[in-house]
């Protein structure tokens, strides 16, 4: 399977940072060749709690307290709401962008 991540980022946000996209790919690496984890479940609170933990507190470095991360991911989620598969690239994207840190993935 093969996809166009910044076609699918272009969607919400129309100037994509192809950079940051690659950086993001790089560091999920294998994880994009499952299904499943190349997805991201809004239902799911272990999900969230994981995009959380690994994505905005280790790789992006946020110190921001649990509660103020939860509120982004959930905004994320509203606005990619209409997508019934949430393609993890484009989650990521679009929280290392409402947090000033694509230049921090590659771009």
């Amino acid at each position: 399977m093969s996809t166009n991540y910044s076609d699918d980022i272009k969607r919400y946000q129309p100037n994509v940072n192809d950079k940051a996209v690659a950086g993001i790919v790089k560091h999920l690496g294998i994880a994009l060749k499952s299904n499943d984890a190349s997805l991201v479940s809004c239902s799911s609170k272990d999900e969230l709690a994981r995009v959380r933990d690994s994505w905005l507190k280790k790789k992006l470095a946020l110190t921001e307290d649990d509660a103020s991360l939860d509120k982004a991911i959930a905004a994320v989620c509203a606005t990619m709401k209409a997508d019934q598969k949430k393609n993890r690239v484009t989650f990521y994207y679009l929280l290392a962008e409402k947090y000033g840190k694509l230049a921090a993935l590659g771009g």
